[in-house]
């Protein structure tokens, strides 16, 4: 497969106006690779940092937006679309970065090369605001959970694990 340029904040700054989401790119001073890093940096709690994670459903992509420091239930996805839990398989970086066009670590919940069906844990709207990936490593975005959900098209459903529902 050719290799892509990867998608910046620009892109996405270009995706939000374009579409006209209710979204702001913020620049961060600091490199914040993990949830707790970007929590502190935007002086919020862990819980409104969502992450957007691909995976793969017999090939197809999939992505999962989940908060905080959750982990994705696979078993759950798999119930979900009745398939058997070996056929959900997190996409490495490479291959997340070829069907988003972000790098990991810098992905935002849209703006990717191809709409993706997406599944978005029912935690994240718990909150009025909420952070991604900003399409950078030092970028986030802010955005309501509202916003994510309209724009996605996401399909509510408990991901994490340990949560019932």
């Amino acid at each position: 497969m050719e290799k892509h340029v990867p998608f910046t904040s620009a892109d996405l700054q270009r995706f939000i106006e374009v579409h006209h989401i209710g979204a702001t790119i913020l620049p961060m001073a600091e490199h914040t690779p993990t949830v707790p890093d970007a929590a502190r940096a935007l002086g919020v709690e862990p819980e409104q940092i969502i992450k957007s994670l691909v995976f793969l459903v017999k090939d197809e992509p999939l992505l999962v937006i989940n908060n905080g420091l959750s982990k994705v239930d696979q078993r759950k996805i798999a119930e979900r679309l009745s398939v058997g839990r070996k056929q959900v398989k997190f996409a490495g970086a490479e291959r997340a970065l070829e069907i988003t066009g972000y790098i990991v670590g810098s992905m935002p919940p849209f703006g990717h090369r191809h709409k993706l069906r997406t599944l978005v844990d029912p935690a994240i709207t718990a909150f009025q605001v909420i952070f991604g990936g900003g399409g950078d490593i030092n970028a986030m975005m802010r955005l309501t959970p509202m916003e994510l959900l309209r724009v996605t098209g996401g399909e509510v459903m408990s991901v994490s694990e340990g949560v019932n529902g």
